[in-house]
């Protein structure tokens, strides 16, 4: 049995969000010992775990509950996880060439900015050209 300081600092999840956790039925309620504070057991820790690890992945609270849903009910919840999984992998992708994109565009900026002169007025210089970049695109 642990309390909810022994558990938040074994698995490294804050004691206010393993109460949210409770709120939101990602955990189950705990169960309370005869002075009234929450007790949790092993799987308690196990759950928690796979939670942490699942958001530092990027998946969604509702992704985890889903999970854990059918997890709970028996059922296997590895197709789920993949398709979720594939998803991620789409917009990581996307993400990535947005970034490249971006990249580009300020080292394109960059360079020109260090042919300018600074302009405490930002008509002539790096700055104006990040407003004028900025408003060819309907920024």
């Amino acid at each position: 049995m642990f309390s909810i300081r022994e558990l938040s600092q074994t698995t490294g999840v804050s004691t206010q969000t393993i109460r949210y956790y409770e709120r939101i039925h990602l955990l189950p309620p705990a169960k309370r010992a005869a002075n009234g504070y929450r007790i949790y057991r092993e799987p308690d820790i196990e759950r928690l775990q796979f939670i942490r690890r699942a958001r530092a992945l990027d998946f969604t609270l509702s992704e985890i509950g889903e999970i854990l849903a059918l997890r709970d009910h028996h059922e296997a919840p590895c197709r789920y996880v993949l398709d979720v999984m594939q998803r991620r992998i789409e917009v990581i992708e996307e993400r990535i060439r947005d970034m490249e994109r971006l990249k580009v565009e300020v080292k394109a900026l960059y360079e020109t900015g260090q042919q300018m002169p600074e302009d405490v007025d930002m008509r002539m210089c790096v700055c104006h050209l990040i407003q004028i970049s900025g408003s060819k695109k309907g920024n």
